[in-house]
């Protein structure tokens, strides 16, 4: 065997627990050589004093061991061949110092921890582990041969750096006195933060503390699943005081949230570091605490306020925490109660029901960009919050039975006057078959082309029924060549060149038939006789009924300031015209002439005698129309244009109109439900009472939401027309009858 090579290190003393605590495997020196003279060749792998205790002590002349301070000396032998045994018995001398100094740490900590309040203690527990890692470090490099000659072929044993930090865990991070001193030390520092609200200055140390515990695999069981816990109380307690004691609003409450969250965020990636799970996990800690228990308050006194001041960014910050708690179903729903409750009261609000559409325009254009800018992940078509925002604008129209679809109709109708300029499609998309029939026969379109390609989405995407608008088109290109033919069959100088008629099916334009109409002027009636012969002549069959109440036409009226062209209604007109005959008229004479009813009357001189343009003067002064009333021609009436469009004053909402429009509605709807009803028998054959309705009121659910009483009735309807009969031994059961 050939002769082994030594190596003497010297260290320096840094702690007492490698180098001064005993070793408790030192052997008698007598046995020691003893064996070593047994084996002549063999140089001991380890003196007396070459272990970690040893390399300390002195002996006194009693064989005694004497501690001493100054440098470790470690004997390192590296053997050129191994001999059996030696690398065991080493490995085993190891196992137990390790074991022993660990022993004597958990000591130094237990002593330390009964006179040393809770931070320093924790500042001596890292500095003890920032000296045991560098320990570990040289040991390692010490005994590399141990580590790759012997160890390495055993895979039962544990590395060097194994089996120090196993040894430690066991001994020192196992132990429930340091576990929770750890803590009580942790816990302290952080509840100094919370509630100082800045950074103490012991944060390193606790950087420190988390670097170590993950080097020694104990992170998660001493620290992380602590502080989650801690968390959670702390910010539960703190909610319930800052809102029952200080009394904060949800709105103020959202600020706070918005504020911790944001510490704890902060804190985290101070301490924590990379540890990504553990930083979301403790600002969701915070979240928790301070909003899921009170998650309903929250949504309710926050959404209103913040929408009303469309404060989009705090509804965004909102947002982001229902959606962390995985909560957005309660704000969803908040939402969908919001939106649903102020269309209501824009659509209920009667006084102000002129500006309905551009207030309910108006909110709808935010709550859209709301969901743009603040909703942001529930912008799609199909999100929970999109869903909500459609069914809380239909539910909110239904506040007022038909209203909104007349008010619609109307400001459509004005737009539609303008021409599309700048709004977009969506804005159009609604129902206005009735404005699109008065538009069309004042001839106050800016374009058919327009009209045209709105009623086709309408009919695309709506509703079949917006079909009819074709049939009106059509009916005016014929009437357009039927009067272009009459024009050319009349001499050049008659007055009835000026004549424009259209002629128009009554089943399809949604007007009901006039049961009383105007007097027009004798020469106005004139030239309708000569277009009724010629119609009549090349139409035989046909019969014309004259309806003034959309008719227009341009007078040429002579003031002292000079000659103006009025455009008017042919009410206005009729009237007009009677100031050729007299200077002075009164009302009953007026209402004699014209056989204009009472109403339209008052409305017509209200027009042309107390609006802006007074083509009329009235006696006595005043913005109504009496009986007792006496016009005049206004000669001084002047206007800085050639051209005076004189508007007429139309009824707000007479009884009359408000029930023909609703018979019209009820009276499609009727239809509707029939070719519904038949649809659906044609394809099942037979059904009960109870699947024919349901299926009916799904069929037509696009259209409108049909009354149960209705379906029944229309069930019946379609009974005695014979389109479908009851079955004879089950009377709630009907049959379809091909």
């Amino acid at each position: 065997m050939t002769d082994v090579l030594s190596k003497l290190l010297s260290l320096p003393k840094t702690s007492q627990a490698f180098t001064a605590h005993r070793s408790s495997v030192v052997e008698h020196a007598a046995d020691h050589h003893e064996r070593l003279e047994s084996h002549p060749h063999k140089t001991p792998r380890l003196d007396h004093d070459s272990d970690s205790g040893s390399a300390s002590r002195s002996r006194d002349p009693k064989g005694k061991a004497v501690e001493k301070s100054g440098p470790i000396r470690i004997q390192v032998q590296i053997l050129t061949r191994p001999h059996p045994g030696q690398g065991e018995k080493l490995y085993d001398m190891l196992v137990m110092e390790i074991d022993y100094c660990n022993t004597c740490l958990l000591h130094e900590l237990r002593r330390s921890r009964e006179t040393n309040n809770l931070m320093d203690w924790l500042g001596q527990f890292v500095q003890i582990c920032e000296w045991l890692e560098g320990k570990v470090a040289l040991l390692q490099s010490l005994l590399s041969y141990l580590d790759r000659a012997f160890i390495l072929k055993d895979k039962k044993r544990q590395n060097i750096r194994d089996l120090a930090f196993t040894s430690f865990k066991q001994k020192v991070l196992s132990s429930s006195e340091i576990v929770d001193s750890i803590r009580g030390s942790v816990l302290e520092w952080l509840n100094l933060e919370r509630t100082q609200r800045s950074i103490h200055s012991n944060r390193d140390m606790i950087r420190n503390l988390v670097r170590h515990l993950l080097l020694h695999d104990v992170y998660a069981v001493i620290f992380e699943r602590y502080i989650l816990e801690q968390t959670l109380s702390f910010y539960i307690a703190e909610a319930n005081a800052k809102i029952e004691k200080l009394d904060l609003t949800a709105e103020q409450f959202l600020d706070h949230v918005t504020e911790r969250t944001g510490e704890e965020r902060e804190r985290a990636e101070a301490v924590c570091g990379g540890i990504g799970e553990t930083i979301k996990e403790v600002v969701q800690a915070c979240r928790r605490g301070l909003l899921e228990a009170r998650l309903d308050w929250f949504a309710k006194g926050v959404l209103g306020p913040l929408m009303n001041a469309q404060g989009t960014d705090q509804l965004r910050s909102m947002y982001a925490e229902f959606e962390a708690l995985d909560r957005l179903s309660i704000l969803c729903r908040e939402f969908k109660s919001f939106i649903q409750t102020s269309v209501g009261n824009v659509v209920k609000d009667v006084e102000h029901e002129d500006d309905m559409v551009e207030r309910i325009l108006t909110f709808k254009t935010f709550a859209d960009h709301t969901l743009q800018a603040s909703f942001v992940s529930s912008s799609a078509p199909n999100s929970p919050f999109s869903y909500a925002l459609t069914d809380a604008f239909t539910t909110g129209f239904k506040a007022r039975r038909n209203k909104p679809a007349e008010l619609i109709a109307r400001h459509l109708d004005k737009l539609m006057r303008r021409g599309q300029r700048d709004i977009s499609d969506v804005e159009w998309e609604t129902f206005y078959t009735r404005a699109l029939a008065r538009r069309l026969l004042l001839e106050k379109s800016a374009s058919d082309d327009f009209e045209k390609g709105v009623l086709r989405i309408l009919k695309e995407k709506y509703d079949p029924e917006f079909g009819q608008g074709d049939h009106m088109f059509n009916d005016l290109a014929l009437s357009r060549e039927i009067l272009r033919e009459f024009h050319n069959r009349i001499p050049e100088a008659s007055s009835a060149r000026t004549l424009s008629v259209m002629v128009l099916q009554r089943s399809v334009w949604p007007f009901a038939a006039r049961t009383k109409d105007v007097d027009l002027h004798p020469s106005m009636h004139t030239d309708l006789l000569h277009y009724t012969t010629f119609y009549k002549a090349k139409h035989q069959g046909h019969k014309l009924e004259w309806d003034h109440s959309l008719g227009t036409a341009t007078i040429k009226a002579r003031f002292n300031a000079g000659n103006k062209d009025l455009t008017v209604s042919l009410y206005q007109a009729a009237v007009l015209l009677l100031f050729n005959e007299e200077t002075e008229i009164g009302y009953k004479a007026i209402l004699e002439a014209t056989r204009m009813d009472a109403s339209e009357l008052k409305r017509t001189l209200q027009s042309l005698a107390c609006a802006n343009k007074k083509v009329l003067r009235k006696r006595p002064v005043g913005r109504d129309v009496d009986e007792e009333d006496v016009f005049h021609f206004n000669a001084d009436f002047t206007f800085p244009r050639a051209k005076v469009h004189i508007n007429s004053i139309q009824a707000k909402d007479t009884p009359e109109e408000s029930k023909r429009t609703q018979s019209h509605i009820d009276s499609d709807r009727k239809h509707y439900l029939d070719a519904a009803i038949v649809r659906i028998m044609k394809a099942k054959k037979e059904l009960t009472y109870e699947t024919l309705k349901t299926q009916t009121i799904e069929a037509v659910k696009n259209h409108f939401v049909p009354e149960v009483n209705v379906i029944k009735q229309r069930i019946v309807g379609l009974v005695e027309q014979e389109y479908l009969r009851r079955d004879d031994h089950d009377m709630n059961k009907f049959i379809y009858v091909a």
